[in-house]
């Protein structure tokens, strides 16, 4: 016998939420959605709609009822909510949502199903993406109908699993490898090398310290927020060769600008395009910026020094994560002689 009935859910965040189910047969006959209501009023009118169709012997249309709108259109929305977030982030949820757009960007949100999201994230496997990319679409696609209240959430249904992916082995540069990129890069990105190599930095820094950053009494620079998953400054200590070199690009104290940046004559993309280049003309294996912070956190832990202290050079902010991804062996534990190869 046809039935329908509401179903009472709360939130992650406590609210409660309306379901309106409905069967056009008897139990063995499968349950359908008939929509998720912020209140118990409107799941009373959408219940009592199909209550009148199912009287008639009508299968309920509810296409012809107002829907919620695209899952394209509440990305938009969601995306412009979020004042919390940084613009590199919200380039990487610009790109996300192009994903989700090309594949489930028409369905209403309150009528999205688990079995779509599931068959989604088989759609971006089956595209190529990583278990990463497709791991952080899907976050994105659960946060945007979080942004529209619907409960419960299909994008965090239990039954979604995400594609098998065995871990890439980190394999950092040998100081060998890496002073022969060094030879063979412009000269403009020296610096910024072998400053990448010491500190452990992400390639970011290149182009985010400014000359106001550098302490030129205690030859240390200083390592923006914004540059640190720890979203915390950190002070680096340079090597003397090191800092000799970078002094010698700056002009006399009364006349420097300090909002200047202090690797004006490299940046973040070209040095990864450049060492990509040396790399190939070497017939080294590639490499590229981040993997000089694998090198500097793996030479670290072979020292002995503890994990803690570790994390706090590199500004780390999950230190299990960071023991368990390098306590692995380099091929190479020499040190980079900066003074020979800036001399």
């Amino acid at each position: 016998m046809a039935s329908v009935w509401i179903r009472t859910r709360e939130t992650n965040k406590g609210e409660r939420r309306f379901r309106v189910e409905f069967r056009l047969g008897g139990r063995e006959s499968r349950i359908r959605y008939g929509g998720t209501f912020p209140t118990k009023r409107l799941a009373k009118l959408r219940r009592d709609y199909i209550s009148a169709e199912l009287v008639h012997r009508r299968v309920p249309d509810l296409r012809a009822l107002p829907e919620g709108r695209p899952v394209a259109t509440a990305g938009e929305a969601w995306l412009v909510s979020r004042i919390d977030a940084a613009e590199t982030t919200k380039t990487r949820h610009r790109v996300e949502l192009k994903r989700i757009n090309a594949l489930v960007g028409t369905r209403p949100v309150d009528e999205l199903q688990p079995t779509e999201v599931a068959e989604f994230v088989v759609g971006l496997h089956e595209q190529g993406y990583s278990r990463g990319t497709v791991r952080k679409t899907l976050q994105t696609l659960a946060m945007v109908l979080d942004h529209e209240r619907v409960s419960p959430n299909p994008a965090r249904d239990r039954s979604i699993k995400l594609p098998r992916e065995e871990r890439e082995e980190i394999s950092p540069p040998s100081a060998e490898h890496v002073e022969a990129v060094y030879r063979r890069l412009p000269e403009r990105h020296h610096l910024a090398l072998l400053f990448l190599d010491w500190s452990g930095a992400r390639v970011s820094a290149i182009d985010q310290t400014l000359v106001g950053d550098y302490d030129e009494p205690r030859r240390r620079v200083r390592l923006r927020a914004a540059t640190t998953k720890t979203k915390k400054a950190l002070w680096i200590d340079l090597p003397p060769a090191l800092a000799d070199a970078i002094e010698s690009t700056l002009p006399h104290r009364r006349f420097r600008d300090h909002e200047a940046r202090l690797f004006a004559d490299s940046g973040a993309d070209a040095l990864r395009t450049a060492i990509a280049k040396a790399c190939k003309a070497e017939g080294v294996p590639l490499w590229s910026p981040h993997d000089l912070r694998h090198r500097r956190i793996s030479l670290l832990h072979l020292r002995g020094v503890p994990w803690a202290r570790i994390g706090e050079f590199v500004g780390q902010r999950s230190l299990s994560v960071t023991a368990d991804t390098y306590t692995h062996v380099l091929a190479d534990e020499r040190e980079i002689d900066y003074e020979a190869l800036l001399a």
